[in-house]
């Protein structure tokens, strides 16, 4: 009826030159947006006789015909008569314009359904003009659906290009219909679609458009809502299309509805969540449920964009990310929200390739602040009376404009200078800040090496390394000219090095009274690098040599660290700590602990994980007093207690890096590159750090590694582009009233060059009054962070096992809370339902119960091992910490073989594989990287020439003794070039790689194998397990 070759797809005519081409056909005027409901839609049509009942599978759309449309900012297809295969038919009025398309005459229609009216982005006419025109009659309520899935037809027509980034007005489709084979379970509604404005990644995902067509970088507000007899019903809070700023609509435009949702007659069938069907196959008690379709972060970690395009004027999410960034209007919200409600800042990462932070020197005016609550000028402050006064967007106080800083207003109340002014333009700027900014003058980059000498460092080549590195970087040191530098070195004793610029080699002092510790020649131990220049290479050539034939086994290590900071107090600087020997001797002195076994799973566990001298917290409070940080690399094989000195880089700023049973022969590479970058990389001395933010909110708890100065001021003796911190939010008052709240953060420090700066970051974010918004603009990423952070600190305050509970419960109220947003208006049956946002959350749940810090018990992991990680996790940026949560594993044997001129780029190669051992072929070759290390596996049936290139002559020995290396054949050269780029795309840690061969036990269980997440193994559960566990927790009380 709708065409007449039902064999080929039918495009309706546009109109030639109507007067009326502009305007859509029907409008409804109520300002809800969301889809019609219950008694307002077509009946609901039961599954077709004999067709099996549909999966619903990870999309966000549920099932899906065979074509779709799957960009939300593509108007909807005009609906043009198209017969129902039972039951009435489905009614459409007749536009109000002249329309090519056929479209029937109108008839009444069915008892309880109001006539239908297509949106207004189903006119066949390309819309122009998308105000509603207000002498177009209402509906009698409600708005018009957003998808229609018809029931089975012979009609088909093509399915437009999946990608989101159309602009501008689109050519009308005719609708496509389900073939008779597709058909729905009776649990399923008709109307189903993703979250609105946001185009989901899943292949069978059809999201609906707005209801209102934009056109990209255009925003128009929805109809007013002054002109809905109706309240707005749940769901029906609608984002712009992607790449429209959100704005926000003004608030009187957008009606938030209460976050409960509408009972009796208002039932609305659009579902604008995510569902996985999780109900047995008839006849069977497996799950119903595919493993291969559930959701994974096979792209990593996707930073939110829809936050950028809302309020482009916002800092870059590298520096600041909401786990939710629509913030909660009232407690009662914060509530019901259950995931961790802050922020992840870090406030030096590393800007885009091509981008730069823009240094303002304000010069004599000096910085522009808010008087009372000490903001910096940003893009969100307004200007007032002719440009002469300027409104803070923290605390609204009216602050006067210097005269040095004036500039005259244009007809829309902006700046006149605006575009020479990068402070009102961009989120994140450099201020130089002026000598009242200094409590002293501005430190030298300083750089303290406390090295191990005892046997067990002599042995491994630890020392050589150090010193072979340290001098192959001299000349990268930043700072130069002012760079200073200083060394001791210890075992039962300490040695002190003076390297005055007057000698041509270093002289040893050597102090063995380990209980009065004093310095010697304090002026000559630490000195500046380019007047001792070749002092400083002389020690560093003839330090391996020192002590070859030292056989001493003690540390004296304690007495070391107080003997560094005595020298160190006066500047301040980095420490950094060569540590290979359990301290034994003197102050701080540490015994083994962890060997009993009773004391795991009992109250007592958590000492453990715990210092157990309260000097060293002392010691790092003493020296972040004096703005010193503290890194340790720890080397040891057998147990160090990295308990007790991660404290040090706990409290100080600082990071560990642990190389158990190093060995120069193997390790040495990884060493080389992580302490060069340590040591060069870009560093901000003596800095604080603090977050203001709107009235009505402030930070509460901080995590991560740091001094907390005052309630919410950091103290951060060095911080550098790997480091982030995690902060929570809360609400102080009942009722937040702003339609939008503010973050700004400000980091004071001294940069190498010598100047005092602040790293300032603006952001803002809608406040909103419905639950369904925080969940629709959550950040996983974010959120995963906070979760791993507090997750961590519970282990030093409970059992593993009740951090691990934590995470759990958390997402099972999550998921709960949001299941009770629908389970009035859906059927949702045997589905487990989730925020599109949220897909990976249950995975990352799962991941990070398994992840080092929290995993098992005494046998999963080593007392220090566990400690490490745990240290590491809490200073890591959020993108660094998903990889290594959810490792990336890739298979390069058929790159490998490809010819040159048939290489595929890097992007191709790089396509990632559920961690599960299904992923693996016995005939591939494939690559497990988390960021920290390669895990090369060769299948037992991998082709012979693959493994003879990359080997050589080693090819059939045991993997564990041969080491990778680069062999004059193509392949071989591909493969390390392969490597080169992975650790490229993140250069804060080194990967070494560490090959395995199938069946190789127990060397691919331990590096391969226990990294497979998504499988069940010793105890814990598997992917699809974990879901059906978190789904029948969600359903108990839901």
């Amino acid at each position: 009826m709708g065409t007449e070759n039902p064999g080929r797809p039918n495009f309706p005519m546009r109109p030639s030159s109507s007067p009326f081409a502009s305007a859509p056909p029907t409008m409804t005027p109520f300002s809800s947006s969301g889809p019609m409901v219950g008694s307002e839609t077509s009946n609901y049509r039961p599954t077709p006789p004999g067709a099996p009942p549909a999966m619903t599978t990870f999309s966000s759309a549920g099932p899906s015909p065979p074509a779709h449309f799957s960009d939300p900012s593509v108007p909807s297809p005009p609906i043009t008569s198209v017969p129902s295969a039972r039951g009435p038919y489905q009614q459409f009025p007749t536009p109000p314009f002249p329309s090519t398309a056929y479209t029937p005459p109108a008839r009444a229609p069915p008892v309880g359904q109001p006539p239908f009216q297509p949106p207004a982005s189903q006119s066949s006419a390309p819309p122009v003009s998308f105000r509603p025109q207000t002498q177009v009659p209402p509906l009698p309520m409600g708005s018009p659906p957003q998808t229609v899935n018809f029931p089975p037809s012979s009609v088909n027509a093509p399915q437009p290009p999946s990608s989101s980034s159309f602009s501008g007005p689109r050519p009308n489709f005719q609708p496509t219909f389900p073939r008779p084979d597709s058909s729905y379970s009776a649990t399923q509604s008709i109307f189903q679609q993703p979250y609105p404005g946001y185009p989901s990644k899943q292949p069978a995902v059809s999201p609906a458009p707005s209801p209102y067509p934009s056109q990209q970088g255009s925003f128009m507000p929805p109809p007013p809502a002054s002109s809905s007899s109706f309240p707005g019903q749940h769901g029906s809070y609608v984002p712009p299309p992607v790449a429209a700023p959100l704005g926000y609509q003004s608030r009187d435009q957008m009606q938030h509805p209460g976050s409960a949702p509408p009972i009796g007659g208002m039932q609305t069938l659009t579902e604008d969540f995510s569902s996985l069907s999780l109900a047995s196959m008839p006849g069977s008690i497996e799950p119903g449920l595919d493993y291969r379709t559930l959701p994974r972060p096979l792209d990593g970690d996707v930073e939110p964009s829809s936050f950028v395009e809302m309020y482009p004027m916002n800092c870059d999410p590298r520096y600041l990310r909401l786990t939710t960034s629509a913030i909660p209007n009232s407690q009662s919200l914060v509530s019901r929200w259950h995931l961790p409600l802050g922020a992840v800042v870090c406030p030096l990462a590393e800007p885009a390739e091509g981008e730069e932070v823009p240094v303002i020197n304000f010069g004599s005016t000096g910085i522009i602040r808010c008087r009372r609550c000490r903001t910096y000028v940003n893009p969100y402050v307004t200007f007032t009376d002719a440009g002469r006064k300027w409104r803070c967007n923290i605390c609204s106080l009216l602050n006067d404009v210097p005269g040095e800083y004036f500039a005259n207003l244009d007809a829309t109340g902006r700046r006149i200078d605006l575009d020479q002014r990068p402070e009102l333009t961009k989120g994140s700027v450099e201020l130089v800040a002026p000598t009242e900014y200094m409590v002293r003058p501005p430190m030298p980059p300083t750089y303290f090496f406390l090295i191990d000498v005892s046997i067990s460092a002599v042995r491994s080549g630890m020392i050589e390394v150090v010193a072979q590195t340290i001098r192959s970087c001299l000349d990268e040191l930043p700072g130069f000219p002012r760079t200073q530098i200083g060394f001791i070195t210890f075992d039962s004793t300490i040695h002190f090095y003076n390297m005055k610029s007057s000698l041509t080699q270093p002289q040893m002092m050597v102090v063995s009274d380990l209980d009065d510790i004093f310095v010697p020649l304090p002026d000559d131990l630490l000195v500046n690098l380019s007047e001792s220049r070749n002092v400083v290479e002389t020690f560093l050539d003839s330090l391996p040599s020192m002590f070859q034939d030292n056989v001493n086994i003690e540390s004296a290590f304690g007495p070391a660290l107080k003997a560094a900071f005595m020298v160190m107090s006066q500047l301040g600087g980095k420490l950094l700590i060569f540590q290979n020997t359990l301290p034994s001797l003197g102050v701080g002195r540490l015994k083994l602990r962890g060997d009993d076994l009773r004391v795991y799973g009992t109250d007592k566990e958590h000492t453990l994980r715990l210092p157990e001298d309260p000097f060293y917290k002392q010691m790092a409070a003493d020296l972040t007093k004096y703005q010193i940080g503290v890194n340790v690399y720890a080397f040891s094989d057998k147990y160090t207690d990295i308990a007790s000195l991660g404290t040090l880089v706990k409290y100080t700023g600082g990071q560990v890096y642990y190389y158990p049973g190093f060995q120069s022969g193997i390790h040495g590479e990884k060493l080389r590159h992580e302490l060069a970058r340590d040591l060069r990389r870009e560093t901000a001395w003596e800095a604080v750090m603090r977050v203001r933010c709107g009235k009505g909110i402030r930070f509460t708890s901080y995590h991560g590694n740091f001094m907390l100065r005052s309630t919410d001021l950091l103290a951060l003796s060095a911080v550098d582009c790997d480091k982030a911190y995690a902060m929570q939010l809360l609400l102080e008052e009942t009722l937040l009233t702003t339609p939008t709240v503010y973050f700004q953060v400000a980091l004071l420090y001294t940069a190498s060059c010598g100047e005092r700066r602040i790293r300032v970051h603006t952001a803002a974010a809608p406040v909103v009054t419905d639950l369904g918004d925080m969940y629709r603009q959550a950040d996983t990423g974010a959120i995963v962070s906070l979760f791993c952070r507090i997750a961590i600190e519970k282990t030093l305050t409970n059992k593993l096992e009740d951090a691990r509970h934590f995470v759990q419960l958390r997402i099972v109220k999550a998921l709960k809370e949001y299941r009770n947003l629908y389970a009035v208006q859906h059927r949702l049956g045997a589905r487990m339902i989730y925020p599109e946002s949220l897909k990976f959350l249950c995975l990352y749940g799962l991941v990070l119960s398994k992840s080092v810090p929290l995993k098992g018990g005494y046998a999963d992991a080593l007392l220090d091992e566990r400690c490490a990680a745990g240290f590491t996790m809490m200073a890591l940026p959020v993108k660094k910490l998903l990889k290594l949560l959810y490792p990336s594993l890739i298979r390069v044997d058929e790159h490998l073989l490809k010819p040159s001129a048939q290489a595929d780029d890097f992007k191709n190669i790089i396509k990632r594989l559920p961690l599960a051992a299904e992923s693996l072929d016995s005939r591939g070759l494939y690559i497990y990287d988390d960021g920290f290390r390669f895990v090369i596996w060769f299948g037992r049936m991998i082709s012979p020439d693959i493994a003879r290139n990359l080997l050589g002559a080693d090819f059939a020995a045991e993997l564990s003794k041969v080491t990778l290396t680069e062999h004059d054949n193509e392949m071989s050269r591909r493969l390390m070039r392969i490597l080169k780029k992975l650790r490229e795309s993140d250069p804060s840690y080194y990967q070494l790689p560490y090959l395995v061969r199938q069946g190789e036990q127990p060397r691919e269980g331990l590096l391969l194998l226990v990294n497979f997440l998504e499988d069940p193994m010793g105890g814990t559960s598997g992917y699809v397990d974990w879901i059906m566990q978190i789904h029948r927790q969600v359903q108990q009380n839901a």
